[in-house]
């Protein structure tokens, strides 16, 4: 008997925040615009969960742990999270209604290839000054 190849890829990103009041709103917006599924745990007021077809999910969580009130990209640590797209209309659809969801579009001058000419995606950070790249798949 042979043994399935180990799994590859993203199992879970866990996500913490300061006030879950203020990012969960943008969070849920964007997860579910994309098609993620969102989860509710019993009992945990404090977290969020969605879940993407793949089995990978994303998790937003409020703990007493958190020191500070907004991410910063540019020190060590995570600089930001990146997710595949499927249709550009996706990305059209994220960059028109985001603002209006507590995102912040980055670098739009440069839209929608501020990751170089043969790179399409859109850029935004939430509330807490974490950054999403959305990437258009090939």
């Amino acid at each position: 008997m042979t043994s399935p190849p180990p799994r590859s890829g993203l199992h879970h990103l866990e996500l913490w925040t300061a006030d879950l009041s203020v990012t969960e709103p943008a969070w849920h917006w964007l997860m579910t615009t994309l098609g993620w599924i969102a989860e509710r745990v019993e009992g945990w007021d404090l977290g969020r969960i969605w879940r993407c077809g793949d089995g990978s999910y994303l998790v937003l969580e409020q703990s007493s742990d958190v020191l500070g009130t907004r991410s910063e990209r540019r020190a060590p640590g995570m600089n930001h999270l990146a997710l595949w797209v499927s249709d550009r209309s996706v990305l059209e659809t994220v960059r028109s209604a985001a603002s209006e969801h507590g995102w912040r579009e980055l670098f739009s001058e440069q839209y929608p290839h501020a990751g170089g000419p043969d790179h399409t995606a859109w850029y935004g950070e939430d509330p807490e000054g974490i950054e999403v790249e959305l990437v258009l798949a090939p």
